[in-house]
């Protein structure tokens, strides 16, 4: 073919699919305008039904609303009925209720006449009386002056005289009263407090613990000792500088003696001592290394005491520094009392004793078990405060009630007592601590001391006599009221307290009360 065949055949394939185009949009366009058509016929006759319907509901709701019309107009007509009724029947009401009153009114108007007619004939009768009442009052004041003439006394005088022996003799009644009512009183409190101390000491027993200021470590053989000492005395020398605690090694057989104040630090050297022994490797090196493991293990031992102890007593919220304090108390010993023992012992006691007064034992059970932590010794505590302030002020500081902190203060007389808890605190450490047995001393020792105190009293001036109470914590000097006045009483007491601290050596306090009294003594024969 040549070119101008293919060009005449593309000519007629382009012009075809124009024409086919020209033609698809005229088929579409036909369509679209039909559909329109009918579209157009739907919505009008859509839009009739929907006139239709919408006439059709106009009626219906009109009759409906002339129907409820017709029903609101007939109930109101029974409402108007019913009311104009109500108000027939009130006014035949009111209309009896006024031919009543008025009949009543003529009926009250026949009582007026004779309430008038009584009414005068009373005050007639009134002033009858009163004549009379002056005719006696006159006869009266006659007679009275007869026996003023009589007696010599004018009426006045007569009843003063009345009076003034009426109330001596009810004074005289009231203080007799008063004074039976007192001794009464004073026996009745006395046997309270008596059945009170002894029902709870009866049901309190505990067991009398006794520490020494030594303890016995007992070996199998005296092959032993030799190990302990080392060569040269090492090993022992090492043990001492580890615990603090002096190593007794003496011809006593099967027995080295422990000798320490401190019954923590005793009881880490024997603890260790056993370890060592038990192992049988003992040079310095595993010395402080058990030393070391054993105060460890000493310091959850106490903590564990101290958990076990406020559980057994019930008592709760008790913080951790003061729970360790109560553990290491069983390493402590006041006056030979196993301390934690004794304070176990007082907070039982506490507790019976606030039962059976009314009060709330749990906290008294507190008090007791804390009356005594200032004993325990601590790194950072003031060694020259009393025992009681120093328990007072770290109860303070851990959170305790002022209850509690204000008995543990008061229980030796230090502060005032502010509650009825602190007398019980110390009525019950003297319990525990009076016992038979329950603490030692040496009496000769005790003896002397308590002359001492009377000898130092006695060498001043105007001392009449002088007694040491209380286990020698009190000192009581009585002195000439001629010789010593009010204000040489007061430097007196100081003087004594001064020369008391330099001359002697005492545990705790000694408190100097300064007696003078004025007698005036007469006979009667």
């Amino acid at each position: 073919m040549d070119t101008n065949t293919i060009i005449i055949i593309v000519a007629g394939v382009v012009i075809g699919v124009i024409v086919g185009f020209i033609i698809a949009k005229s088929l579409e366009k036909s369509k679209a305008s039909k559909l329109i058509a009918n579209a157009k016929k739907e919505a009008t006759s859509i839009l009739k039904e929907a006139k239709n319907e919408g006439e059709a509901l106009k009626k219906d709701k009109i009759l409906q609303a002339k129907e409820k019309f017709i029903e609101l107009k007939s109930e109101h007509e029974k409402v108007i009925l019913s009311r104009d009724k109500k108000m027939a029947e009130a006014e035949k009401r009111t209309r009896d209720k006024e031919s009543q009153i008025s009949s009543e009114l003529a009926k009250n108007k026949n009582l007026n006449k004779q309430t008038e007619e009584k009414i005068k004939d009373y005050n007639h009768r009134l002033e009858i009386l009163d004549k009379k009442q002056e005719e006696v009052d006159r006869l009266h004041k006659s007679q009275v002056q007869q026996l003023e003439v009589i007696s010599s006394l004018s009426a006045e005088d007569a009843k003063a005289q009345l009076v003034e022996s009426l109330r001596g003799e009810a004074k005289n009644d009231a203080m007799a009263y008063v004074r039976d009512t007192l001794e009464e009183a004073k026996l009745t409190a006395q046997q309270e407090a008596k059945k009170v101390i002894v029902n709870t000491i009866q049901r309190i027993g505990t067991e009398e613990a006794i520490d020494n200021c030594v303890s016995v470590f007992n070996i199998e053989s005296d092959d032993i000792k030799g190990r302990i000492i080392g060569r040269e005395g090492r090993n022992i020398r090492a043990i001492e500088a580890a615990t603090g605690v002096e190593i007794i090694v003496d011809d006593t057989p099967e027995a080295i003696i422990l000798s320490c104040f401190d019954s923590v630090r005793r009881e880490i050297a024997r603890l260790s001592l056993h370890k060592l022994v038990t192992d049988g490797r003992i040079h310095p090196a595993r010395i402080e290394e058990v030393v070391k493991k054993t105060t460890k293990q000493i310091e959850q031992e106490i903590i564990e005491v101290g958990k076990r102890t406020v559980i057994d007593l019930g008592i709760h919220n008790v913080h951790p520094e003061l729970i360790k304090t109560i553990g290491r108390m069983k390493y402590r010993s006041s006056y030979g009392q196993n301390l934690l023992q004794h304070s176990r012992e007082v907070a039982k006691l506490c507790g019976v004793m606030a039962a059976e007064l009314g009060l709330n034992p749990k906290l008294a059970k507190r008090a007791g078990l804390l009356h005594d932590i200032g004993k325990v010794p601590d790194a950072e505590s003031d060694m020259e405060t009393p025992h009681a302030i120093l328990g007072m002020q770290w109860a303070e500081k851990y959170g305790e009630k002022p209850d509690v902190c204000n008995a543990i203060g008061a229980h030796h007389d230090e502060i005032e007592m502010k509650s009825l808890l602190a007398p019980i605190i110390q009525v019950c450490d003297a319990i525990s601590g009076a016992r038979p047995g329950a603490r030692r001393q040496v009496l000769d020792s005790y003896i002397q001391r308590l002359k001492d105190l009377e000898d130092i009293a006695f060498g001043f001036q105007g001392v009449k006599k002088a007694y040491a109470i209380q286990a020698g914590r009190e000192l009581r000097v009585i002195v000439e009221s001629e010789k010593v006045n009010d204000e040489k009483a007061a430097q007196l007491s100081f003087d004594i307290s001064q020369k008391i601290q330099t001359d002697m050596t005492y545990p705790g306090q000694v408190k100097i009360t300064v007696i003078r009294e004025t007698r005036a003594v007469n006979i009667a024969k």
